[in-house]
């Protein structure tokens, strides 16, 4: 059977300073699906790099196997630390363990929480202005953080 650590260790062999492992998984029949991403955005050529590396290092008459190697989907939750960072400065969407959604700028990550900018409108003497508030959010407080795509 393959492991997981075998798995995220071939990766990390191959990884650049600027590249990162987001998730690997291995399920039945061995199916192993590795996700990876950059700090400058990741391009399919190294995506293809990476799945050669892997599956170059398996004899497929001793262990079969399916490999899948992909960036995270554009509206695919954050799972680790580096794609907060990756996102700074950007807007995202966090839905709370309590099913809230909020949307707002994310201006700083760590391992235990982050912080967020909303905005909302309010009316002050009769006229509109935009309310900035900084939130910050525990990682056990949340569901899913993703971010916002939007094309202007």
């Amino acid at each position: 059977m393959i492991s997981k650590v075998v798995i995220q260790r071939m990766v990390e062999e191959k990884l650049s300073d600027t590249m990162f492992i987001v998730d690997v998984t291995i399920g039945p029949g061995n199916a192993i699906s590795v996700i990876i991403d950059s700090d400058e955005g990741l391009s399919i050529d190294k995506c293809i790099e990476m799945s050669r590396h892997i599956e170059h290092q398996f004899d497929r008459e001793v262990e079969d196997f399916s490999l899948e190697v992909s960036s995270p989907g554009l509206t695919q939750p954050f799972k680790v630390l580096r794609q907060y960072l990756k996102n700074l400065e950007k807007e995202v969407e966090i839905v709370t363990a309590k099913g809230d959604k909020i949307t707002g700028i994310l201006k700083s990550a760590g391992e235990e929480s982050f912080l967020v900018e909303t905005s909302s409108n309010i009316k002050v003497d009769g006229k509109k202005t935009v309310e900035l508030k900084t939130v910050e959010f525990s990682l056990q407080e949340i569901k899913t953080v993703k971010p916002v795509i939007t094309f202007k």
